[in-house]
């Protein structure tokens, strides 16, 4: 028994080994096609990595470019609308700002009319008032005047001043007479 066991240990053993030396060779050969391809993808991995970089390096700018638009468009908006808020409050305010401008020239234009109106008053009433004292001195001058002849014919006679405030003359007795009934006699001058 021992020898058929035997024998039939050696056939199993040989179908193992014919078995495992086929398997071995399929291994050899797919090792050997896949070196191959592997050969074959090695040659073309450089065309294959520059076809990508050109590629990556052709649609870079466009990314990068979206990329700074998408970063770039939201402070933009913001400071295109704080601009633009400062933008309308300048308008605000000049708008403002040309009305009172507006008020305060009319206002001047009021006062002008106001100073013209008050002056031409004033002069009307100097030039009134210069009038009015024009004549009224002009009334006291001749007045005077005659009060001033007088008073020079009195000066230029010999008058003094008498008992209880009465005039006394020094006359000329040889000299012509005056008046209706000749009663008066000239004085002698100083």
């Amino acid at each position: 028994m021992q020898e058929d066991e035997l024998s039939a240990l050696i056939s199993k053993t040989a179908a193992l080994m014919e078995q495992f030396e086929r398997r071995c060779d399929e291994i050899d050969q797919r090792l050997l096609a896949s070196s191959e391809e592997l050969q074959g993808l090695t040659q073309q991995l450089p065309n294959v990595i520059r076809q990508s970089a050109n590629d990556s390096m052709h649609m870079l700018p466009g990314q990068v470019l979206s990329q700074v638009q998408q970063g770039l468009s939201r402070p933009v908006a913001d400071y295109q609308q704080r601009l633009d808020k400062a933008g309308n409050e300048v308008g605000s305010v000049s708008h403002a700002l040309a009305q009172q401008i507006k008020r305060m020239e009319s206002l001047q234009q009021l006062l002008i009319w106001k100073v013209v109106g008050v002056t031409a008053a004033c002069f009307l009433l100097l030039l009134v008032g210069g009038i009015w004292l024009s004549m009224h001195y002009t009334k006291v001058i001749e007045e005077n005047q005659l009060t001033a002849d007088l008073m020079k014919t009195y000066n230029s006679a010999d008058l003094v001043m008498c008992e209880k405030g009465q005039l006394c003359a020094n006359v000329d007795n040889k000299g012509k007479r005056y008046g209706d009934h000749k009663q008066y006699v000239p004085v002698v001058a100083r």
